[in-house]
C-alpha cells in the first residue's frame, strides 16, 4: 500500500517534516517515491506547503494519507 506521510528531518527539538509518498513498508525517514510538500511546526504560524497537483494525482491513484497528513491537507484546502 502507498501512503502519504511525514518524514522527519531537522535537529533535536527542532523538527522539520517533508510530506512524502512512500510504500507503507518503508522506514519513516527511509526510501520514498516522491516529495509532495513540507511542514515546519516550529514557525509561528506553522508553515505548510503542498504541491496540490501531485497530492491529488497520488490520492486518485490510491495513496492513503495518514491522519496527520489528512488534517494538514484539510487545513490547507480550507485556507486556499
Amino acid at each position: 500500500m502507498i501512503k502519504i506521510r511525514l518524514a522527519r528531518h531537522g535537529a533535536k527539538k527542532r523538527p522539520y517534516y517533508r510530506i512524502v509518498v512512500a510504500d507503507a513498508q518503508a522506514r519513516r525517514d527511509g526510501r520514498f517515491i516522491e516529495e509532495v510538500g513540507r511542514y515546519n511546526p516550529c514557525t509561528e504560524p506553522a508553515m505548510v506547503k503542498f504541491d496540490m497537483e501531485k497530492v491529488e494525482k497520488w490520492i486518485a491513484n490510491g495513496a492513503q494519507p495518514t491522519d496527520t497528513v489528512a488534517r494538514l491537507l484539510k487545513n490547507a484546502r480550507e485556507n486556499a
